[in-house]
C-alpha cells in the first residue's frame, strides 16, 4: 500500500487518541513519502502514552506540515521521496507496524548504499522543521536535577565528580544528617506548588524511599518482577535455533506491559517497558537501569525536578548467568557502583543542560551518607571549594536561588 491509498479505516487499530489524530491530518499523511511517513507513524501510533511533552512535538510538527501548501510540500519532501523502496517493503503493514517497517527499511538502505543519502535528508529536514517552529516555553521555575550517589559505600579515598567540578561549586563539609529526606522534602514541595502531569520525578536504582505521591516513582526494584518475567523471555528467545540479534529486537519491541504484568498507569508502564526491552543492561544492573532512566526522562518528559539515587548493582559475572535469572553469586558492589554513578550524575546534568532554559537549571550531586557534594547553578561560582557547613535542605535553597 502506498501513502496516497490510505483511507479512514487504515488506522482501526489506533488507540484512540492516536486515530482521531491520523484522521485529522489524513489529507496530509496521504501527501507524504514513505520513508518519512512511517518515522511520523512511528511516533503518532504512541500518542496515547506519550508525555506531555512529546504530545505536544507531535502536535507542532503535524501543525507545521499542514500549515504548507501544495507546493510547499512537494518541495519539502523531494529528498525524501528520491529515496528508493522497493515493492516488497511498500507491502509490509507499515502503518500498523511502523517500528518493524522501519527496521527492515533500515536494512534495505544499508544494502542498496542509500543511508548516507537518507541520513543527511533527515538531518537537513530535522534541521528545516526546528527552524520553523516557535521557541518552547521554558518551565515556571528553575529545572532541578539532583543524583545521589556512593550508597553503602563507607570510606573512599579517591576524588569523585572530577568533571562537574569546572562547572560549579565543591562543597566538603556539609552535614549529612536525614540529606535524603530533605531532597524528598523538597521535590515534594515543588510538586505540590507546581504540579504538572509527569513533571517531578524520583528514579531509584533500588527500593525507593517514602515520598510525595506528586512525585511519579521508577524503582529497579519495584520492577524486579517485570525484569525477571523479561529475561526468561529472553532466555527462551536465545535458545531457539536461528534466532539471532536483530530478530531478538524485533520481538522484544512487540512486547506490551501486560507480557511483563505490568498493571496502573498505562503511560509509566509503557515507558518502564521501554526501559527494559531498549535500554542495553537495564535490566541486570541497577546503575545501568538509574543512569538509562533517567536519560529517557529528560529526553522524552522534559522534567522540571528530577532526582535519580543509585544503589549498589550486583558484581560483574558471565553473562550467560546474568541472563539465565538463576541463583548465583547476589553479591554486590558499592565501590564500582559509585564509580558508575560518578559518571551517571555527570551525563545527567548534560542531559539537563540540552534542555530549554538550560541557564537557569540546578543541579547537585550529593555522595550519601557524606559531607560532599557539588552544586552547578547560575549563584553558583565555578571550579571553587566551600567549607560552609549546611545541610542538605539549605544547600538546595541557597542553590536554586
Amino acid at each position: 500500500m502506498l501513502p496516497s491509498e490510505l483511507k479512514p479505516d487504515s488506522f482501526t487499530r489506533y488507540p484512540e487518541q492516536a486515530r482521531a489524530l491520523c484522521l485529522q491530518h489524513l489529507a496530509l499523511l496521504q501527501q507524504l513519502p514513505l520513508s518519512y511517513l512511517s518515522s511520523l507513524l512511528r511516533e503518532i501510533i504512541e500518542y496515547d502514552y506519550g508525555f506531555p511533552a512529546e504530545r505536544t512535538e507531535i502536535e507542532r510538527e503535524l501543525s507545521t506540515l499542514a500549515s504548507l501548501s501544495a507546493n510547499q510540500l512537494q518541495e519539502w519532501f523531494h529528498a525524501f521521496a528520491q529515496i528508493r523502496i522497493t515493492a516488497a517493503l511498500e507491502q509490509e503493514d507499515w502503518v500498523n507496524q511502523p517500528a518493524h517497517f522501519l527496521e527492515s527499511l533500515s536494512s534495505y538502505l544499508w544494502s542498496s548504499h542509500q543511508m548516507d543519502r537518507f541520513r543527511e535528508t533527515a538531518q537537513a529536514f530535522g534541521t528545516r522543521m526546528q527552524a520553523t517552529r516557535k521557541s518552547i516555553s521554558a518551565p515556571p521555575i528553575p529545572r532541578l536535577g539532583v543524583a545521589v550517589i556512593g550508597q553503602g559505600v563507607e570510606n573512599y579515598e579517591g576524588r569523585f565528580f572530577e568533571r562537574l567540578r569546572p562547572h560549579g561549586t565543591l562543597f566538603s563539609g556539609l552535614d549529612p544528617a536525614n540529606g535524603l529526606q530533605q531532597i524528598l522534602d523538597a521535590f515534594s514541595a515543588r510538586a505540590a506548588t507546581h504540579a504538572e502531569p509527569y513533571g517531578h520525578w524520583y528514579v531509584d536504582g533500588g527500593v525507593t524511599a517514602q515520598h510525595s505521591p506528586d512525585v511519579v516513582s521508577v524503582s529497579y526494584a519495584e520492577l524486579r518482577p517485570a525484569r525477571r518475567t523479561l529475561l526468561q523471555y529472553i532466555a527462551q528467545q536465545v535458545s531457539q535455533p536461528g534466532m539471532g540479534p536483530e530478530q531478538l529486537r524485533s520481538n522484544l519491541i512487540r512486547l506490551q506491559p501486560e507480557n511483563l504484568g505490568m498493571k496502573g498507569d498505562p503511560v509509566l508502564n509503557r515507558f518502564q517497558i521501554k526501559l527494559l526491552t531498549e535500554g542495553s543492561g537495564t535490566q541486570i544492573f541497577s546503575t545501568t537501569f538509574a543512569q538509562w532512566t533517567a536519560r529517557e526522562v529528560l529526553r522524552r518528559a522534559q522534567a522540571v525536578s528530577l532526582l535519580v539515587r543509585y544503589a549498589p548493582r550486583q558484581r560483574q559475572r558471565p553473562m550467560h548467568e546474568l541472563l539465565s535469572d538463576k541463583p548465583g553469586d547476589d553479591s554486590v558492589d558499592p565501590l564500582g557502583s559509585l564509580i558508575d554513578a560518578d559518571m551517571g550524575a555527570y551525563y545527567q546534568w548534560i542531559d539537563q543542560q540540552r534542555l530549554p532554559a538550560a541557564d537557569r537549571s540546578v543541579f547537585i550531586a550529593w555522595f550519601e551518607g557524606h559531607s560532599t557534594a557539588i552544586a552547578v547553578g547560575p549563584v553558583m561560582p565555578r571550579g571553587v571549594e566551600s567549607r560552609s557547613r549546611m545541610d542538605l535542605g539549605t544547600l538546595l535553597r541557597h542553590s536554586l536561588g
